[in-house]
């Protein structure tokens, strides 16, 4: 096994339709490759892949699973043309996004059958993510057999919730029975952006308060006291806490249970109606871009300025609550799409938190850098604007783990499995181009 700081790791995110990927040099964390296989499990798959120079190319393919999703993965690493290493050995580790750890993880670990297990076992808390992540850990084991896989789990960051603030107001018996209880996401980005805030601060993030707000098309918040996540928005499921762009968030129960009697609808139906016709889509009856929202607004929509309104409401609100159950806050981090690339969001869901201790400085706020500071210089609470990086949160954990286990077999099997369909790929690939 290389040194730790030696290692590249390949980073995958496998979802039911789609493979997102990044091959990460530790030595320097250099982005050396990533890519996206979209549309799986169609004849009319597209395969797109950027190297760190520049050179990209994007390929029609047919990818019917995860399998052949991941075969194209390694051919386009090792690609002639367009790739950027020569043998499968020079994959180190592979390390998953893992949607759903329920209470069986509180860390990233090494991936073995113990694990697969107990990540087929949580299936039923995320059954749209958890068996797409697993088909992407049976490619791997199939393709680089021997390479060690780690799985980071969306959940786990906010594992060291207390319980007055994960369980819910039901019978207890229903939580041990089923558990229900909030488990919230995002956990790689909100660990990501509170401990590159800290970084910016100059201080040891034990000693923070941090509100971080991960807005996208998805958005949660995240109260992050001492480095350890206190409370968060999305619950149960991600469906939980802000607005969001097709999902309701917050809402009295009893209106569902209203609306389904009063419109006939079946759970399915319900279930689609508030995660894919509600959110910013719903109020506005437009769209569920921010950008072509606030456009609509200036322009004089008043639908679009409510959804705006509302969305923006509802960060302030928790921003107020996160402070109230931390005692206090130190500093306000806004990431994600919309987070990190709209000033008009982040001006409005701080407006009126002066009594907090929260000036923002409208120059700083409106300026483009990557990394910034948005809040005035006599604002006692520092708002930033931050990328996130959960690629790099992956690759990091994944070479933590891999190197404590010191894992014996990391650099045996990594061999294919004659002609076949990897070198198939390998050709198709590199006659792209």
């Amino acid at each position: 096994m290389k040194k730790k700081d030696e290692m590249k790791v390949l980073v995958l995110n496998s979802g039911s339709s789609s493979v997102k990927y990044q091959f990460i040099d530790l030595k320097d964390q250099t982005v050396l490759a990533k890519g996206l296989i979209d549309r799986v499990g169609m004849s009319d798959s597209v395969v797109t892949h950027e190297r760190y120079d520049g050179d990209k190319v994007k390929i029609s393919a047919e990818v019917l699973d995860h399998q052949t999703a991941i075969e194209y993965v390694l051919a386009v690493l090792l690609s002639k043309n367009h790739g950027v290493i020569k043998d499968k050995s020079e994959i180190d580790a592979v390390g998953h996004r893992v949607v759903h750890g329920g209470e069986s993880f509180s860390e990233s670990v090494l991936i073995d059958e113990k694990v697969m297990d107990d990540v087929r076992e949580n299936i039923e808390l995320a059954p749209l993510h958890n068996p797409h992540n697993l088909r992407g850990i049976q490619a791997v084991l199939k393709h680089l057999p021997g390479t060690p896989q780690v799985a980071v789990f969306d959940t786990a960051f906010h594992q060291k919730m207390p319980p007055y603030a994960f369980l819910y107001g039901i019978p207890y018996l229903l939580y041990r029975r089923y558990k229900i209880r909030r488990y919230g996401f995002h956990g790689t980005s909100h660990f990501y952006v509170s401990q590159r805030a800290a970084e910016l601060l100059g201080k040891p993030i034990e000693k923070l308060k941090i509100i971080t707000a991960h807005l996208g098309n998805g958005c949660s918040m995240a109260a992050v006291n001492g480095g350890v996540s206190v409370d968060t928005s999305m619950g149960f499921t991600p469906l939980e806490g802000l607005l969001m762009g097709t999902r309701s968030g917050d809402l009295d129960p009893q209106i569902i249970l209203h609306i389904v009697g009063r419109e006939g609808l079946s759970l399915a139906e319900a279930n689609t109606l508030l995660n894919k016709h509600s959110g910013l889509l719903g109020i506005s009856g437009l769209t569920s871009d921010m950008r072509e929202i606030i456009s609509e607004k200036k322009a004089g929509n008043k639908q679009a300025e409510l959804a705006f309104e509302v969305f923006t409401y509802r960060i302030k609100k928790y921003i107020g609550s996160y402070a109230a159950a931390m005692g206090g806050v130190d500093a306000i981090v806004f990431t994600g799409g919309i987070g990190e690339n709209s000033p008009d969001v982040r001006a409005e869901s701080c407006k009126g938190l002066e009594f907090l201790g929260v000036s923002i400085d409208a120059e700083k706020n409106n300026s483009a850098d990557k990394e910034k500071v948005i809040s005035s210089d006599s604002s006692r609470v520092k708002v930033f604007a931050l990328p996130t990086n959960e690629e790099l949160v992956i690759a990091l954990d994944t070479m933590r783990i891999v190197d404590a286990a010191s894992h014996p077999s990391s650099a045996a099997g990594h061999g294919g499995d004659g002609k076949a369909s990897g070198e198939v790929r390998n050709e198709k690939v590199d006659s792209a181009g």
